[in-house]
């Protein structure tokens, strides 16, 4: 028995003909379009559900696994005999996860927009594309192949351009889209050579068939893979590592992150859906879809992945404890979140306790999603209440702002990891599966979460304590806390955040689609949660009230504090190689080929056809004299020259 095939499809449709419609009457439709743009994404998040309820209850489950679906599959290009493109859905349980995540969060960032984005005179093109942004990470999610894959990655970035950038008018917005485009243009190039390697060796782009080549030790085409190599590298192992590259740069992995807290530049919705379940989390999917190949047939790629997710982690934490602005802390976090969920597929396997790694690394996911999306809409309702995005501009909103203080409040204590909040159980157990496979990157992942809870409660303690409330009566910059539409979905955010924790996510992914029972263990908790609630006490000391210790502080690690303020210097870096490097050294000897040899050679070719019109130019006189001599000369010169032959 499949699920339905027509409701699955029309889950990416509906968003991508909202697109087309708002795309091309918009402006007359006014500010209908936010409500037409809402209710389509309504019906879409109504049908993911409908789909998940018969695919993990029903339809999904045969002897006990969940099975990976093909329920549409059209033909569309054959290359060779062997390789050809389809386009196609494939549920599976991660796709199926993924379908509700995008679309819920979606629905309440188009919720949320209808207040936030009143008013905006480019408001119908706005809803256009967030509709493109949703159409595009539904396509990806339910892809059944690499190029399929590849595609709707590639209208994901297109689509966060055109959102980054939306304030066109603004040159930092102009700037941040470039940037954000650029960068995971390079990494994307990675991703289609890992393609091609990957297609090349296994004769085939399908996820299913691709699979089942390069996991068995016998099958000819994983020997082929492992046999082939460049650089003493197989093939394979180069094929997954630069397919992560593609993952690393979309989900802004170190070094490829830089154009993340950039893309705060967007409107907030927009960083809201970017952070919390579309872009950022397209590289986890990504390597979880390719999962099976990393553990049986990579696990030196896997390894990759689970040091650059550690180190990125941390190396965000870091960061995000000097940030001033709230949307760049918030970016940041989601950095270091990401790095989390990565370094869990590195740690993960099928069977045992390290089969945690992967199931922690989508429940995470699925959790992060909701306070994410909580923590960014929060921000939101605080930067149109100061209309400012900075730190010092704020402090004692939590009695002029009462529903989002506590709604940020509950997404605090989720992300910092504190029981009975969602974010508790999915590091619970990636920190389990850590613990058992790789000692190193857990103490550092006990690190990074107590500094989670200590720049959260930062944010938080200087958002809304730390000064006096400002009074009506001398606060001339704010007009209430925000419309209904702002604070709805705070409140279902909030609710998700506490509650989404407690389902047994062991029962609906796992990395062989087999029950995994999800693990909580009280004497395990002790560590992760004494961090955490260190990390909010040292947050609490330094920045409930104002007073001079952060400063102090800032000063003792004033080389440490400075370059964690200045992002370590590595955009510095990548303009002095852009600059400097590429420019002087590949640059100017490029220009001057062009100059010299290229210009050169086409202004020889176009000086010689120059000179020779002119020697025949008197040829084209206009006298008919000039032409009948010629005419009877010609004449003449043909007798004389057949006399001779003849």
């Amino acid at each position: 028995m499949m699920p339905d095939t027509i409701l699955i499809a029309l889950i990416p449709i509906i968003p991508f003909l909202c697109f087309l419609l708002l795309g091309l009457t918009g402006k007359k439709l006014g500010a209908f379009s936010g409500l037409l743009g809402t209710a389509s994404m309504a019906v879409s998040a109504g049908f993911a559900a409908l789909t998940a309820y018969q695919y993990f209850f029903h339809v999904g489950k045969i002897d006990g696994v969940f099975q990976k679906m093909v329920v549409f599959n059209y033909h569309w290009l054959q290359f060779t005999p062997e390789i050809s493109i389809n386009m196609g859905m494939l549920l599976d349980p991660i796709s199926v996860m993924m379908l509700v995540v995008v679309t819920f969060v979606s629905l309440m960032v188009h919720i949320y927009s209808l207040g936030y984005m009143k008013g905006e005179e480019r408001f119908s093109v706005f809803y256009s594309f967030l509709s493109l942004f949703t159409f595009s990470m539904l396509g990806l999610v339910l892809s059944a192949n690499l190029f399929q894959t590849y595609i709707f990655w590639e209208l994901v970035g297109v689509s966060s351009f055109l959102l980054i950038g939306f304030y066109y008018t603004k040159p930092s917005a102009v700037s941040a889209s470039k940037k954000a485009f650029i960068v995971t243009r390079f990494a994307d190039l990675g991703f289609l050579i890992g393609i091609l390697i990957l297609g090349f060796n296994a004769k085939t782009l399908d996820f299913g068939l691709l699979i089942e080549r390069l996991i068995h030790v016998e099958s000819p085409y994983l020997q082929t893979a492992i046999a082939s190599s460049f650089m003493g590298v197989s093939a394979l192992t180069w094929g997954l590592l630069l397919i992560f590259v593609g993952g690393a740069g979309k989900s802004a992995m170190f070094p490829l992150h830089v154009w993340l807290p950039d893309a705060m530049e967007g409107p907030t919705p927009v960083s809201a859906l970017i952070h919390a379940a579309t872009m950022v989390v397209a590289g986890v999917f990504l390597v979880a879809r390719l999962f099976p190949i990393f553990i049986l047939s990579c696990p030196v790629a896997l390894d990759v992945v689970a040091y650059v997710g550690i180190f990125s982690s941390l190396f965000a934490a870091i960061i995000a404890c000097t940030q001033t602005d709230i949307k760049r802390v918030l970016a940041y976090s989601t950095m270091s979140q990401i790095g989390y969920m990565m370094f869990a597929l590195g740690v993960s396997g099928y069977e045992g306790e390290a089969g945690l790694g992967y199931m922690g690394s989508m429940f995470h996911l699925f959790t992060h999603a909701m306070f994410k999306a909580l923590l960014f809409l929060g921000a939101g309702s605080v930067i149109h209440y100061i209309h400012s995005n900075e730190m010092k501009d704020m402090g004692g909103l939590r009695k002029a702002m009462p529903i989002t203080h506590i709604t940020f409040l509950i997404a605090c204590l989720a992300i910092a990891g504190i029981p009975p909040f969602a974010g508790f159980f999915s590091k619970e157990e990636i920190l389990a599966a850590a613990f058992h496979k790789n000692p190193v990157i857990f103490y550092v992942g006990l690190i990074t979460a107590a500094m989670t809870a200590f720049y959260m409660f930062r944010l938080y303690f200087s958002i809304f304590w730390n000064k006096p409330t400002p009074s009506a009566g001398h606060d001339h910059h704010h007009h209430g806390e925000g419309p209904f539409t702002m604070m709805l979905p705070l409140f279902i955010l909030a609710l998700c955040s506490i509650s989404v924790g407690f389902i047994p996510f062991g029962q609906f992914v796992t990395a062989d689609g087999q029950f995994l029972a999800n693990e909580f263990h009280p004497m395990f908790s002790i560590a992760p949660v004494s961090l955490a609630l260190g990390g909010i006490f040292l947050a609490m000391l330094f920045y409930k009230n104002a007073n001079e210790l952060p400063a102090k502080l800032a000063v003792s690690m004033s080389v440490l504090y400075a370059s964690a303020y200045r992002k370590f210097y590595i955009d510095e870096v990548y303009l002095f190689v852009t600059k400097r490097l590429i420019f002087n050294l590949l640059g100017r000897p490029a220009a001057w080929f062009d100059r010299t040899i290229v210009d050169g050679l086409m202004n020889l070719i176009g000086g010689l056809t120059s000179g020779f019109a002119e020697m025949i130019r008197g040829l084209q006189s206009g006298k008919v004299q000039s032409y009948a001599i010629w005419f009877f000369a010609g004449v003449l010169g043909f007798a004389v020259l057949f006399i001779y032959l003849w």
